[in-house]
C-alpha cells in the first residue's frame, strides 16, 4: 500500500509542477501572448501526463485525480479506506507541486492565487472537462497502458482549448493551483465551486459510460 500511496504522491506532484511551471515558463516568453502561452501550456501537460501515467500506473493505477479515484471506488476496485489514502495523497502532492514549481522560477513557495475563474460559463466547462475525462477513462479502461495513456494525455490538452475553464478537471491539481499566483493559478475562493461541478461531472460521467459499457453479467 506505500508504494502505491508515494506513487500517487509523486504522479500528482510531478503532475502540477508541469502545468505550473510550464505556465509560468510560458507567461514569461510569450510577450503577452496568451494564446501562445496556453499552447506552451498545453503541450506540456499533455506531454507530461502521458510520462507519468505510463510510469506509474503498473504501481497505483495512476490516478492523480481524486474524481478517478471515487470512479474506483464505485465500480469496487479500491475500498473507502484505501480511497482516502489516495486522495490524501494526491492533495499533498499537489501542493508539493506547485511549491516545486514556484521555487524553480524564484517565487515564493506557495503564495494565493489572485486570478478570477468563476461564473456559470466556467462551471459549465469544468462540468464538461471532467465528464469527457472520466467518460475516455471509463471507455477505455480494458485497453492497452499505452492507448489508456495517449487518450488521457491527449483528451485533456484538447479541453484546455474548448472548454471555458480550461479544463482542470481534477480537485486535487485544483487547489494545489490556488497557491500560485501565475498563469494557471484559481483563486481559492473560487476552487470550491470547481471541485463541486468536477465531482457531480464524474458521477454523470460514470452513470452514462457504465450504461454505454455495462454487458451481461458485469
Amino acid at each position: 500500500m506505500k508504494n502505491r500511496l508515494a506513487a500517487e504522491f509523486i504522479g500528482t506532484a510531478g503532475l502540477v509542477c508541469a502545468v505550473v511551471g510550464s505556465g509560468i515558463m510560458a507567461e514569461r516568453l510569450s510577450n503577452g501572448n496568451a494564446g501562445v502561452a496556453l499552447l506552451a501550456n498545453t503541450a506540456a501537460t499533455g506531454a507530461a501526463l502521458y510520462f507519468l501515467i505510463v510510469s506509474l500506473a503498473p504501481v497505483s493505477g495512476a490516478h492523480f485525480n481524486p474524481a478517478v479515484t471515487l470512479v474506483n471506488l464505485m465500480i469496487r476496485e479500491m475500498d473507502s479506506k484505501c480511497a482516502l489514502g489516495y486522495v490524501a495523497a494526491q492533495i499533498s502532492g499537489g501542493v508539493l507541486g506547485t511549491a516545486v514549481a514556484n521555487l524553480m522560477f524564484g517565487l515564493p513557495a506557495l503564495f494565493p492565487s489572485t486570478k478570477a475563474r468563476t461564473g456559470s460559463g466556467q462551471w459549465l466547462g469544468e462540468f464538461i472537462a471532467t465528464f469527457g475525462l472520466i467518460g475516455v477513462i471509463i471507455a477505455v479502461r480494458k485497453q492497452s497502458l499505452p492507448v489508456n495513456a495517449a487518450c488521457v494525455a491527449a483528451f485533456i490538452p484538447s479541453a484546455y482549448w474548448f472548454t471555458s475553464s480550461t479544463s482542470f478537471a481534477n480537485p486535487a491539481v485544483t487547489f494545489a493551483r490556488g497557491f500560485s499566483d501565475s498563469f494557471a493559478g484559481i483563486r481559492l475562493v473560487d476552487v470550491p465551486a470547481f471541485v463541486v461541478v468536477q465531482i457531480v461531472g464524474s458521477l454523470a460521467a460514470f452513470v452514462i459510460f457504465r450504461w454505454f459499457h455495462m454487458e451481461e453479467g458485469q
